[in-house]
């Protein structure tokens, strides 16, 4: 499949990827959006552009994402379940490819609850499995959910999340399974601190094949503070931070940096990972550290493709 990705011909060449992340402003500053495509222009192979994240209203992923091609790079549209039904999607996709987006990254979404509408009517139409398989009906049978044929099929690179912490852990490897059956081209996990227990899902996805079958991009996003280490290992769930990672932030001198250097040494041992095609960096509302993290990590420059 050939979807004019860029981040579809660098994982096709062999290149370890490197994807990050752009969180939309709260609103319709094309500025907000612009100062961050600054930071990530040349140095990254795609950017995600997040889709009201946590459950707060932002600006769209395709809006945002449409701006982020304007400013050089390739976006990574993401496309939750939570607040569309089928129409509404397939729709948004036929749009999206139409200005150029050739990426796209499908979500659950995050609960209702979390976000700053809580009493907002969840849809969840179908659920995120569906939405890839419903994707890669629409690339590849030109066809669409409905059976109905698509004049113009959008070939898009299609892309799935993973959490390879969450309880129960022997399940993740199976859960994986089912995306990359449905037709998830490349993974993108969830934020990884603990190595061990991500050394083992690694072995566990070797093991059945399934890194022969779809790119495994590893997530990582650098701790800022102790007080973020506290609370993310705390609130968030699906993430474990070990202990000794958490003392090592809160006794460093300069939290921040020993949190980038932390960051850095988990992708110099991801390069090394079999099955492990590339790291997604989710530099939350720290964009501005994104070159100086790719540069210590010796992940530029980016290969020529």
């Amino acid at each position: 499949m050939k979807s004019g990705s860029r981040l579809e011909r660098v994982l096709e060449a062999g290149h370890f990827a490197f994807t990050g992340e752009l969180g939309p402003p709260q609103g319709a500053n094309v500025e907000h959006v612009r100062k961050k495509a600054g930071y990530l222009k040349g140095i990254v192979d795609a950017v995600n552009i997040t889709d009201n994240q946590t459950a707060v209203v932002r600006m769209s992923s395709w809006g945002a994402g449409l701006i982020a091609l304007q400013e050089g790079l390739e976006p990574n549209y993401q496309m939750v379940c939570r607040d569309r039904n089928r129409i509404a999607m397939q729709s948004d996709i036929l749009g999206a490819y139409a200005h150029g987006i050739r990426n796209m990254l499908c979500l659950s979404g995050d609960h209702m609850q979390f976000g700053n509408h809580p009493l907002t009517k969840g849809v969840f139409d179908i659920d995120s499995i569906q939405l890839i398989a419903m994707v890669k009906k629409m690339r590849d049978e030109k066809k669409f959910l409905n059976g109905d044929e698509i004049d113009g099929a959008p070939q898009i690179f299609i892309g799935a999340a993973e959490n390879p912490f969450a309880e129960p852990f022997e399940w993740r490897v199976h859960r994986l399974a089912k995306k990359v059956e449905a037709g998830a081209d490349f993974i993108q996990t969830q934020c990884i601190y603990d190595m061990k227990l991500f050394r083992e899902w690694i072995r566990q996805a070797n093991d059945i094949g399934l890194t022969e079958k779809v790119h495994i991009l590893a997530g990582i996003t650098p701790l800022k503070s102790g007080g973020m280490a506290r609370y993310m290992a705390k609130n968030v769930s699906g993430i474990i931070i070990p202990d000794e990672i958490i003392d090592r932030i809160v006794q460093a001198k300069k939290p921040a940096e020993e949190g980038i250097k932390f960051c850095v040494e988990q992708i110099e041992e991801l390069k090394e990972m079999k099955g492990v095609h590339g790291i997604h960096l989710m530099a939350i509302e720290w964009e501005h550290r994104v070159p100086e993290i790719a540069e210590r990590a010796k992940l530029l420059p980016r290969p020529e493709v």
